[in-house]
Formats: structure tokens, C-alpha cells, sequence
């Protein structure tokens, strides 16, 4: 079956909850999409460690897909900073074209509203079910499968769903079961699921002041 061939693409449909029929932890999906964006181009070779951040290599590839085509070009135009800031920094931007690009190539469907006729909202189904039950069994088998036989790209997915605590990936009972594996499968996202973790922390430090 064919499937979104990014990380961030996969970690939004697997943050729908089909039992609830809505997304959930929306709180921090938008810094998990931009950590799960910075670790796509990590991967691809298109960033690399720069002292405690990334910076581009080479030039943009012909067809990137556009979030990470704005991210990379960000981080060329802007200061060097670090991994923790560009999570952070302008999160939101990558959050709504992820989702609108799932949508653009019928993933999703997003039916927009307003909240007492007045906030605009929106409501995110994905078309075929099937999808988000082939990237769970990925994650299956990254969990229970030989480590030697995981998907680096899968490996990434479930430290990153580990970091935000994403809870339609890795309840909180297999997050504490599966600890040893998970840190097992974290080296394959770098530096980015400790800089996701710091982020949302001092997002959360900042608002309880």
C-alpha cells in the first residue's frame, strides 16, 4: 500500500484517533511535525550537525516536497540557531502545510467551520482507514521485530511519537514496557527527539509562569 513518504506526513495521520474520530494531541503536533520535518532532511543528507544546530549541505533537490523545501530554505536565509529553537521557531507555518498538503494529495479531508460562529476551526478524517492501520503495524513491528531489520525512517517515527508522547502511537504503558527498545531505535532521529522534548518543556515552563 502506498503511503506518505515523509515523517511528518506519516506522524499526522497517526495522530488521528479513529475511536474519538479527531485528531489528538494537538497541543504539541505542531512541534512534533516540525522535529519529524528537521528529521527528514537530517536523514536525506540535506542538513547537518553544525555545533547545536543544523546547517544546509548542497543545494535544493528538484521536487522536494514543499514543507521541507520552506523549512531547508529557512534555515539557509535565517542565523544559525539551535535544534531546540527551530522546533519551536514558526511551527505552526509547517503544522498547517503538512495538513494541507495530506489534503491537496487526498489523504485527508478537511472540513473547515467556525466555533460559536466565530473562531475558525477544522475537521481532519482520513479517506482510507487502511493507511493509518499500515503505519501502526509499522510501528509493531519497529516495537516487537529484529532491530537489524527496522526501517530507519520507522525507527525515527517512534522517537519522535516517544518525545511528544503521542498517545495513538505509544500509550503510556508501552512507552514504560518498551523503553530499552525505543532507546534503541532513537539514534536513527538524532539529536531531534531531545531537542522536541526541550522545546515543548519550555513551552510548558512559559506558560505556567
Amino acid at each position: 500500500m502506498e503511503l506518505p513518504d515523509t515523517l511528518p506526513g506519516k506522524l499526522y495521520l497517526l495522530a488521528y484517533d479513529p475511536q474519538r474520530e479527531r485528531l489528538t494531541g494537538v497541543r504539541d503536533l505542531d512541534f512534533l511535525l516540525r522535529a519529524a520535518a528537521l528529521t527528514e532532511l537530517l536523514r536525506r543528507g540535506l542538513l547537518r550537525e553544525d555545533g547545536r544546530g543544523p546547517a544546509a549541505v548542497g543545494s535544493e533537490p528538484a521536487g522536494l516536497d514543499p514543507v521541507l523545501a520552506e523549512l531547508l530554505r529557512l534555515i539557509r536565509e535565517e542565523r544559525p540557531r539551535s535544534w531546540q529553537s527551530w522546533v519551536a521557531r514558526r511551527r505552526a507555518r509547517t503544522a498547517r502545510a503538512v495538513r494541507d498538503g495530506l489534503a491537496a494529495a487526498g489523504w485527508i479531508r478537511v472540513d473547515e467551520y467556525r466555533v460559536l460562529g466565530l473562531f475558525p476551526a477544522a475537521r481532519v478524517t482520513p479517506r482510507d482507514p487502511r493507511v493509518r492501520k499500515a503505519l501502526v503495524e509499522a510501528v509493531a513491528q519497529a516495537l516487537h521485530g529484529p532491530l537489524s531489520r527496522v526501517d530507519p525512517g520507522d525507527a525515527a517515527l517512534v522517537a519522535l511519537a516517544d518525545a511528544a508522547q503521542l498517545r495513538t502511537v505509544l500509550t503510556w504503558r508501552q512507552r514504560r514496557e518498551f523503553r530499552a527498545r525505543i532507546d534503541k531505535l532513537a539514534p536513527a532521529a538524532g539529536p531531534l527527539p531531545g531537542a522536541l522534548r526541550r522545546a515543548i518543556r519550555a513551552r510548558n515552563a512559559a506558560a505556567a509562569s
